[in-house]
This record gives C-alpha cells, structure tokens and sequence, in this order.
C-alpha cells in the first residue's frame, strides 16, 4: 500500500488531467480526482469530495491521505471533508501549488514515503512567485549561501533529458533530506525550475549542496543520472 491522494478542483476536467499526468510518474499510488460539481458545473461538492477521502482511506489500507487543492473555496470544502471523514486524523491538507506539488507529492509517496513526508514534499514545491537568480556569478554567489558542503557533476543519459518525470524524482527525493540543493543554479526542489533548464541528453548536471544531509543529497540526485531515471 502507498499513500492515497486526493486532487479537489473547480474543474472535473483539471482534478483529471493532474492526476492523468502525475500517474504517469507514480503509477503505484492511488490518485483520485474530485473535480467540480454534482452535476458537473464549476464549483466543488462535498458529497464528492468527502468520497473521494473515504475511498482513498480504504485504498491506501491506512497509510493515509493527503488532498490538495486550487483555489479558495476548494480548501474548504476539502477542510469540511475531513472533519466529516471516517478517520480524520489520517487525513492531511497540504498547502501547495496543485499540479506541481501533486507530483512532487506523488513521486514521495511511489517512493514509500509516509503521509506527513508525502505532504511535506508537496509543501516543498514553490509556488512560482520569486524572482529567478542571476546565475552570471555562479549558483553559490547568487544563492548568498557561501561554499557548498557537497558537490557533483552528472552526465544526462536518457534520451529525453531533464523533462517532467525526471525533474519529479528530483525534486520529490531531496523534500526529503535536510538540505538546500541546486541543480545548475535552480532549485533541486522546484519541478518547474528544473524542467526549465532544458538540460538534452548529453547535458551536465552541476549539482551543489548545502546542510545536514548535503553528501546524501548529491549522491541521489548522482544516482538517478546514472540510472538514466529507469528510462534505459
């Protein structure tokens, strides 16, 4: 069993497509879409999101759920669902980006990652609001952080580079370390940031890290280069 999530949305067709794209990337984990209304306008229901939880709860075979949202009124309607579901306290909110935070969230819990790290690996995501570094003096002058405590160069193997999947085990694997990473200047936790690298097959990876489990971090994030991220 792995930890069930549970996307609430405005929108059938948005809680779907998210969870279309973050099974692609954890097709392990039980992912269930509560999207718009009963009678399938744009809004949220309680009914079907409070069923979606229930279901989910039986599913994860008590490793718990964690739901995220989109916009205001969702989070409330999540948040009622909770109080009404059958075993509130294995339900957990996580405030997140929807899209990105589900995969990061989804990638956790394909690794086994338990319900408060799943949700902490969505809460680590950004939500896009902060202005990118000027990388011209080098990842660690623009970062302000000083001398990394690890460091590794990684050749890109896989065909397809650093696209979605990889950018999500990236970033979902180091939400779970002690450490601040940077992958050729952009964030190591930021799906979006990574993919934005563009970074071919053939590509280098200047991976540097600071904080407690800063060698750990650089050689995970090694390890997925070499292994091409399952994609050989």
């Amino acid at each position: 069993m792995t930890v069930g999530i549970v996307v609430v949305s405005h929108s059938s067709k948005i809680a779907e497509g998210a969870v279309e794209l973050a099974a692609q990337m954890a097709p392990d984990v039980e992912l269930a879409a509560a999207g718009g209304t009963d009678d399938d306008r744009i809004g949220t229901s309680l009914e079907k999101v409070l069923a979606a939880v229930e279901q989910s709860l039986v599913d994860s075979g008590g490793d718990g759920v964690v739901v995220l949202t989109d916009l205001g009124s969702a989070v409330m309607t999540a948040e009622s669902a909770m109080e009404f579901a059958s075993n509130p306290d294995a339900v957990q909110l996580a405030d997140a980006p929807l899209v990105e935070g589900l995969v990061a969230a989804a990638v956790a819990a394909q690794g086994g990652a338990g319900v408060d790290d799943v949700r902490k690996a969505a809460e680590a995501v950004s939500f896009g609001g902060g202005a990118e570094p000027d990388r011209r003096d080098g990842p660690a002058e623009a970062s302000g952080l000083g001398d990394p405590d690890a460091t590794g160069d990684f050749e890109l193997i896989n065909p397809l580079g650093m696209h979605a999947r990889p950018a999500a085990k990236i970033a979902g694997g180091l939400s779970g370390l002690d450490a601040e990473v940077t992958v050729n200047g952009a964030d190591g936790m930021s799906i979006m940031a990574l993919m934005a690298l563009a970074a071919g097959q053939g590509s280098s990876l200047h991976v540097e890290a600071r904080g407690k489990d800063a060698s750990k971090a650089v050689e995970y994030v090694g390890r997925l280069v070499k292994e091409g991220f399952g994609e050989l």
